[in-house]
């Protein structure tokens, strides 16, 4: 009865530790960036769009000129008593993509980017100076990161923001996050899109994917893996102790009762 009690023992606990140590630790092969391998997609690399003004964005502009009397004529905003002739002021886009700007009224700037934008200012300006100059800023240029990474809003503090950038601002993604299936939400001037893509493979760079725009929303779901997931080997070690221990204590449990009802009869 003994033998047949640490058989039946050495045979679960067995097939727990090999499942356990099988799919219980997370490894590159799941987690890690820029792996060029078999199994992972490959994706083309493409040209980097530059973001378009969109109605509800608010914009910085500083109007720029030698002319004192000229810079005179449009409004001006504290600026701790530096040279007076840098002024900056904001300003929305209304919904039919147009904004009025000292001077300029219902002036289109959706659909076109930043410097597209500030070039079409200038012309519209150039009547009040030659050497007028006009810089555009986004005021609110962020994204969002939901799911199984560090959550927040987070600023896009250059203009090409790769996707490990805006993930490391936010703290990178969990060892619990699926890094093969990232989405980023992103609203375009046709609607709402949302991209999917594997972050672990090497073909990501360059790609649509790579770069994070104004008002992305980049989420990143848990992992399938998670409820057999081991962080290291000591919880690995850890979990196969206390499933050794239960599985011990149910297996003479039933032994126990087995060997009651032989007695009974």
């Amino acid at each position: 009865m003994k033998n047949s009690r640490l058989h039946i023992l050495y045979i679960v606990c067995y097939c727990i530790v090999v499942t356990v140590v099988c799919s219980g630790c997370y490894s590159r092969r799941a987690n890690g960036y820029l792996q060029d391998r078999s199994g992972l997609p490959v994706y083309e690399q493409g040209v980097y769009q530059e973001y378009k003004l969109r109605p509800y964005d608010e914009l910085v502009i500083r109007v720029i000129s030698s002319n004192k009397d000229v810079m005179s004529l449009f409004p001006t905003m504290d600026n701790g008593g530096n040279n007076n002739s840098a002024n900056t002021f904001t300003y929305t886009i209304y919904p039919d993509g147009t904004a009025d700007l000292p001077h300029l009224s219902h002036v289109n700037l959706a659909g076109k980017t930043l410097r597209e934008a500030e070039r079409y200012v200038e012309e519209q300006l150039k009547g009040f100076a030659d050497d007028i100059r006009v810089k555009l800023a986004l005021n609110t240029s962020t994204y969002c990161v939901i799911g199984s990474a560090k959550r927040g809003y987070y600023p896009i503090y250059k203009e090409r923001l790769t996707i490990f950038q805006a993930l490391a601002a936010s703290g990178d993604i969990s060892e619990y996050g699926d890094f093969s299936n990232v989405k980023i939400i992103r609203e375009t001037p046709h609607g709402t899109e949302i991209k999917e893509f594997d972050i672990r493979t090497l073909s990501i760079l360059d790609s649509e994917y790579y770069y994070v725009y104004p008002n992305d929303i980049i989420y990143v779901d848990l992992s399938a893996k998670r409820f057999w997931a081991a962080s290291s080997y000591s919880n690995i070690i850890g979990m196969i102790s206390s499933s050794v221990g239960f599985v011990a204590t149910m297996t003479n449990l039933i032994l126990q009762v087995k060997q009651r009802a032989g007695a009974e009869k």
